[in-house]
């Protein structure tokens, strides 16, 4: 069989299976060559640095994260909700780049709490402290919110810079705070154990039931997006700015609220990561101020590029690049540098940012063979 006809083939049968009359209107077409293009790239580097361990490296990446499926959903659970953070704003055609300080905030709102505030019920405590941290980030996202919606002012802009000040006003306040500041280590001190989230029972993971409380808020968003005048209002926003205000919807409201939520998800991942249960009895995450921004707020940003914003799909993303980082772990066994992942990745959603384009074009090519297929026959149709 010749190679066009394998081709045609293949389209055909995708085009069947997956209904690909309605390819304009989704992206799932596309992240998916996405990956496949991303994976066959990062195959190609790894036959340039080592041919002879290449496909055993190759191998590691694709299947490492089997042996560890604990620590791949605790790995994605705060992508997950940046993920989220990220994507609801592009919703709204808003940009929050600020995910990374917003988490921050949620993180020291949060562990204030735990040290700050005696509260006898160790479940009230915990849920306390989780709103606490949901609120530190509804705070520092609602900051550009208000200065996009009053003043025009850039959330890119406005919330890079935050992304920084809340670094270093959060470290500023730990290292001064003796109660929550281990001077001996230079991180913060362990969180009681009674304060600590519940195991999901992954034996050697700090999979905990934050993840169920991420995929909760996914399902949230995407029931609020798809089915109510709020979530209507934001996508209509995102698509036409100016015929949304003609309607009489409430920009200004719409804008700062908008970048409040998805700064409160992004502060409940850093409270969630705080509260993450230890594999070592008397220990548990900690702090380090070091005036470093935490990568997880850029790597929600990766995940929203890949789901195309969706939060089901979010879900999805994350839980794929946080398996391809499990399989990073395990790939300097045949002598390549873990980050060799971050390059996987960063091919992936290179792709992936052309999604639209990608599924425009293919849609594009499918309805030309159609015509094509369609003159061919009322031409042979109308010579009989």
């Amino acid at each position: 069989m010749k190679i066009k006809e394998i081709f045609n083939n293949f389209l055909k049968r995708m085009k069947e299976n997956l209904k690909f009359e309605n390819l304009s209107k989704s992206s799932f077409f596309a992240t998916f060559v996405a990956i496949i293009l991303g994976l066959l790239i990062s195959l190609i580097f790894l036959l340039f640095i080592d041919p002879s361990q290449a496909f055993s490296g190759f191998s590691f990446l694709l299947f490492g994260g089997l042996s560890d499926i604990g620590d791949v959903i605790y790995f994605a659970t705060p992508i997950i909700l940046t993920g989220l953070s990220v994507g609801f704003a592009f919703k709204m055609g808003l940009f929050n780049i600020g995910a990374s300080g917003q988490y921050t905030m949620g993180l020291f709102f949060g562990i204030f709490v735990i040290f700050m505030v005696d509260i006898p019920n160790d479940f009230l405590h915990i849920v306390t402290a989780i709103i606490a941290g949901i609120l530190g980030g509804f705070i520092w996202g609602i900051i550009p919110g208000i200065l996009k919606a009053e003043f025009n002012v850039n959330e890119v802009i406005t919330s890079i810079m935050l992304n920084y000040t809340g670094v270093f006003v959060v470290d500023y306040f730990i290292v001064n705070n003796s109660t929550m500041f281990d001077t001996g280590r230079s991180v913060t001190k362990y969180i009681p154990q009674d304060l600590q989230l519940s195991s999901l029972g992954f034996t050697g993971s700090r999979a905990n039931i934050g993840f169920i409380i991420a995929i909760i808020c996914a399902i949230g968003l995407y029931v609020i997006l798809k089915y109510t005048v709020f979530g209507y209002e934001l996508k209509s926003t995102g698509f036409n700015k100016d015929a949304s205000k003609y309607a009489g919807m409430n920009y200004k409201r719409n804008t700062i609220l908008t970048m409040g939520i998805s700064g409160a998800l992004a502060g409940l991942a850093g409270i969630l990561v705080m509260l993450a249960p230890s594999n070592i009895i008397g220990s548990s995450t900690i702090y380090e101020p070091t005036h470093v921004i935490a990568a997880v707020g850029f790597s929600g940003i990766a995940v929203a590029l890949l789901a195309n914003s969706n939060p089901l799909g979010i879900i999805a993303s994350a839980l794929f690049i946080s398996y391809l980082g499990r399989g990073g772990d395990q790939i300097s066994r045949v002598g390549f540098v873990p980050e060799i992942v971050d390059v996987s990745v960063a091919i992936i959603i290179y792709f992936a940012a052309f999604a639209l384009l990608m599924n425009h074009a293919l849609a594009e090519y499918l309805k030309k063979r159609k015509e094509i297929k369609e003159l061919q026959i009322n031409a042979k149709d109308g010579e009989k």
